[in-house]
């Protein structure tokens, strides 16, 4: 195990995968480096009525409309305390970006295979599907987030 400038652990090995790490409450998430587009500050944003309370609003990106998901919300967490920024985690998916509302950016971390279990089964049934697993780090657990399933409530009212 190495630790680079930052302080943050990382384990290479010959089947490593890397992640954007961010917090969301007192949750450490990660989500596959190669799915995100881009990190950012606050964005104001345009609300959108009638939007289901998981949609924040929407953010001008250089032009592009994204839709942004308040994860506090979508994970069932309380909301966010009055005043306090939001971080913007900008992922693909298809053709559309998509912005993750979290509470704070982490690094971009490597960890290696064995380091990689199942999601254990007393996780919170509200956020199970969105979790295939977590890898163990020396004083954490690194939840993985799929970034496709946490954004799929966007399509399923297109579908219909």
């Amino acid at each position: 195990m190495q630790t680079n400038s930052s302080g943050a652990e990382t384990v290479v090995t010959d089947e490593s995968r890397q992640f954007t790490t961010f917090h969301v409450e007192d949750l450490f998430f990660g989500i596959d480096v190669l799915k995100v587009q881009e990190v950012m500050r606050h964005q104001g944003m345009t609300r959108v009525p009638l939007a289901p309370p998981v949609i924040k609003g929407l953010i001008n990106l250089r032009g592009q409309i994204v839709t942004a998901i308040d994860m506090r919300c979508r994970l069932g967490l309380p909301p966010r305390d009055l005043g306090s920024q939001l971080m913007n985690i900008v992922v693909r998916y298809g053709d559309e970006a998509i912005s993750l509302l979290v509470d704070e950016i982490g690094d971009v971390l490597e960890v290696g295979a064995d380091k990689f279990e199942r999601r254990p089964d007393n996780l919170d049934p509200r956020i199970r599907d969105l979790i295939p697993g977590v890898y163990k780090l020396s004083s954490r657990l690194l939840l993985v987030l799929d970034a496709e399933r946490t954004v799929d409530l966007l399509t399923a009212g297109r579908a219909a």
